[in-house]
């Protein structure tokens, strides 16, 4: 298919032509510049696109985003979509692709989803250009007097792959190499991609590379990437990668793809840069955030939010009766596939959602994002909640109807976008670490309290030492349970969470605290979506949804 030029895109926007530079058919990056000629320039509504807690294989929650994109585009506003870059893992995993679906999606949807402009090769180097040079100064004396036992600056691949969680590095014998432990993490977790999605110009990112802490001393001072001049060399590597990419939605709607960080494991947002542009140039900026509203929207609020001086006026919960037939116990029986009883029950998850949004001062709107086999009476049972609840209810049929399919929604949430709200953080930074955590957990999961392993309370006293007091949190757990317990599903109460341990993120500026058996290098499934992938003898790729 044919695919908008990228200047010509950007001209929607009012962009200019010269800040644009072309990165093949129908994309473009965005000099970085623009956004500080527009510092003071009015900006539109941020739209958060979030969800009920997903099944394994997502609700539509992309689709969601380019499909509202496309409709308020079909009204006649000038709108933006703000995605992240589809990561390698889920690709060849067990999500697909995620440049959406059906009729609703951003193009060139192959490219996008293998590697695109280059920005995660990029950030996976600048990372691994740390990891390396960590080693040979090591090997070189180690003028920095690095206890080789306190580093914890890992390497990085954007691919899942279990066997690389943990492994020995410098096994090249006592004149060649310093044995020590080592691991991977997956791109989107690793605190470069952090740095970069929050970062606003060059001289911060350049800052933030700088403050990241790789490990300790003898005399247990924190050693920084700075320390080992390798801040100017990381940032070089991000220098176009930094360019926000503009590409176009099926129907010809402009979205920026900027950004990778899941937010299981992140702060699961798109880009800062990309979401700045997109409020400074369009009435509308549709901004999906990763998992449910317990993971991304509440990574938003609190950390993006902040750091970026912008708010959120709806929050789009995107459900659907297979999820809410999932948390209504449906799990238990799969030959049971419609079922107005387990929809019902599957509500108090919904609810929770609600409840979360309504906390941050985002005004929920629901999106029931059909299915096939979505039954009229499974139908009634959301509509009756939603109407109980006094929260607006659109359906969305974006994937098979492109921007038409979710006019219901953008009528929904420019009516409720009217009414003023604004998001606000769900806590002060001025609690100490422990405390907000406890927030998060009562207030976003429902969860009774947290349990610190000793590894956890260690990191804990390791944050305050190096002065994260302060910090904004960053909680990975699991996408499959407001509780940190995969098995929890619907609304569990009465539960406790274990924190395992806790990691000073001092670059990208929060703190991230790992609870239950959360991962951050993935690992392939039985059945990956690799096996289904081709490369066509005439060059055209199959098999990639």
């Amino acid at each position: 298919m044919s695919h908008p030029d990228p200047v010509e895109l950007a001209s929607r926007l009012s962009i200019p032509s010269e800040a644009v530079e072309p990165y093949g058919h129908g994309v473009g990056k965005i000099n970085i510049e623009v956004i500080s000629k527009n510092r003071s320039a009015d900006r539109g509504k941020l739209i958060l696109v979030t969800a009920m807690t997903p099944t394994s294989h997502g609700e539509g929650k992309t689709v969601t985003a380019i499909g509202l994109a496309m409709a308020l585009t079909k009204r006649g506003d000038r709108a933006v979509a703000c995605l992240r870059q589809p990561s390698l893992g889920p690709v060849f995993g067990l999500k697909g692709g995620a440049a959406g679906g059906g009729k609703a999606t951003v193009e060139p949807f192959h490219s996008i989803n293998l590697g695109f402009t280059g920005d995660i090769y990029a950030i996976g180097a600048s990372h691994n250009l740390l990891s390396a040079m960590i080693d040979n100064h090591l090997f070189y004396g180690n003028t920095l007097d690095i206890d080789a036992k306190t580093i914890s600056w890992p390497r990085t691949i954007d691919m899942d792959d279990r066997a690389l969680r943990h492994v020995v590095v410098g096994m090249g014998g006592p004149k060649e190499e310093v044995p020590r432990n080592d691991g991977f993490v997956i791109t989107a977790a690793s605190e470069v991609m952090a740095i970069f999605g929050l970062a606003r110009d060059y001289p911060d990112l350049k800052a933030r590379l700088s403050r990241i802490v790789i490990g300790f001393r003898r005399n247990g001072s924190p050693v920084t990437a700075g320390d080992l001049e390798a801040t100017g060399a990381m940032a070089s590597l991000l220098g176009k990668a930094l360019r926000p990419n503009i590409v176009a939605t099926s129907e010809g709607t402009p979205a920026f793809v900027h950004g990778g960080p899941f937010a299981n494991i992140a702060h699961g947002t798109a880009s800062l840069v990309s979401i700045l542009l997109g409020l400074q140039h369009a009435d509308y900026c549709v901004v999906e955030t990763g998992f449910a509203s317990d993971l991304g929207a509440e990574k938003f609020v609190d950390i993006v939010s902040g750091v970026g001086g912008f708010s959120a006026s709806v929050a789009v919960i995107v459900a659907t009766i297979r999820a809410l037939r999932y948390h209504g116990g449906a799990a238990a029986y799969p030959d049971t596939p419609s079922s107005p009883a387990f929809v019902e029950m599957g509500l108090e998850n919904l609810m929770k959602h609600i409840e979360n949004m309504r906390a941050v001062g985002a005004s929920p709107v629901i999106c029931l994002n059909s299915f096939p086999d979505d039954t009229p009476e499974e139908v009634l049972v959301v509509r009756r909640f939603a109407e109980s609840q006094g929260v607006p209810l659109a359906f969305s049929t974006a994937f098979r109807e492109g921007g038409s399919g979710a006019m219901d929604l953008a009528e929904k949430v420019v009516e409720t976008a009217a009414k003023g709200t604004k998001s606000h953080p769900l806590y002060s930074l001025d609690l100490p670490i422990e405390k907000k955590v406890e927030t998060i957990v009562r207030t976003m999961y429902g969860g009774e309290g947290v349990e610190w392993s000793e590894e956890g309370l260690n990191g804990l006293a390791e944050a305050k030492a190096i002065g994260m007091s302060k910090a904004p949190v960053c909680i990975a757990k699991t996408h499959l349970s407001l509780s940190d317990k995969p098995a929890l599903i619907g609304r569990p109460r009465d539960f406790t969470v274990t924190v395992r341990s806790v990691h000073s993120s001092v670059g990208a500026g929060f703190v991230v605290v790992r609870m239950g058996t959360i991962v951050t290098m993935p690992g392939l499934p039985a059945r990956p979506a690799s096996v289904d992938i081709n490369l066509t003898d005439d060059g055209h790729i199959e098999g990639l949804h």
